[in-house]
């Protein structure tokens, strides 16, 4: 785990504003020096006093939960920008790792909501993240309850191409973690993740490069795959090359 390391915020007129100028949750953690943490490596357990929040600036973070016969839930996937734990509880709800090496800020949990309490510009944006949170859950807990193991990770494949995890042309998606994270947060087996990729790549909706990589190759297919017709569309995914 990281050291854990006491930096004061200092409040200081600019320091919580955006490139904008406009105050942002973001810019309480622009003047805090980032720290590396190594693949593999936890940010947080699962129980540990909640005393800071972190901004992931480089990498990829996996949240999961122990159940009660010792199997690992994979809660979310986390990507540069986003901010970890939120959660308004005194303990860690779950266990934050490194998918692959990251670099984070931390902010302590009282300096960051004694920002919050002084400014209205923020407290908005604050419960906006915390209802954005909300329906990540809900929509995880669909994917889960009632989608099958092809509607699964083809939702999966949308939610990466929505945050980037695509090159330039926008039809190769990286999938920076292995597929046994990846079976772990679909409620899958790794056999089943397997026998899902080949049958779309029989099927001629994607391929595989190499180990971390999938190439799209009807964006469209995907999209009515997954049974997100209604939240995704061929406008909206910005790889509007892949036909």
């Amino acid at each position: 785990m990281l050291m854990q390391k006491n930096i004061a915020f200092e409040a200081v007129k600019g320091s919580v504003t955006d490139n904008s100028g406009q105050m942002s949750l973001k810019s309480l953690f622009h003047s805090i020096p980032q720290e590396v943490l190594q693949t593999g490596k936890a940010l947080f357990w699962e129980g540990d006093a909640a005393n800071h929040l972190f901004e992931l600036v480089e990498g990829v973070v996996r949240l999961y939960r122990i159940i009660g016969d010792g199997r690992r839930v994979i809660t979310a996937f986390l990507y540069p920008g986003d901010l970890v734990g939120t959660s308004l509880q005194e303990r860690y709800l779950y266990t934050a790792e490194a998918v692959m090496d990251c670099k984070i800020r931390r902010i302590a949990r009282k300096n960051f909501h004694d920002e919050i309490s002084r400014s209205a510009c923020l407290r908005p944006d604050f419960i906006s993240l915390l209802c954005q949170e909300m329906a990540a859950a809900h929509d995880q807990m669909v994917l889960l309850s009632k989608k099958n193991a092809e509607e699964r990770f083809c939702s999966f494949l949308l939610q990466l191409i929505s945050r980037d995890m695509t090159n330039a042309a926008g039809d190769l998606v990286t999938l920076p973690m292995n597929r046994l994270d990846i079976a772990d947060y679909l409620g899958l087996t790794i056999e089943t993740v397997s026998r899902t990729i080949s049958k779309l790549a029989s099927r001629n909706i994607l391929v595989p490069v190499g180990r971390h990589d999938v190439k799209i190759l009807s964006l469209k297919r995907l999209i009515q795959l997954s049974g997100n017709g209604d939240d995704f569309s061929l406008e909206n995914c910005h790889s509007c090359s892949i036909h």
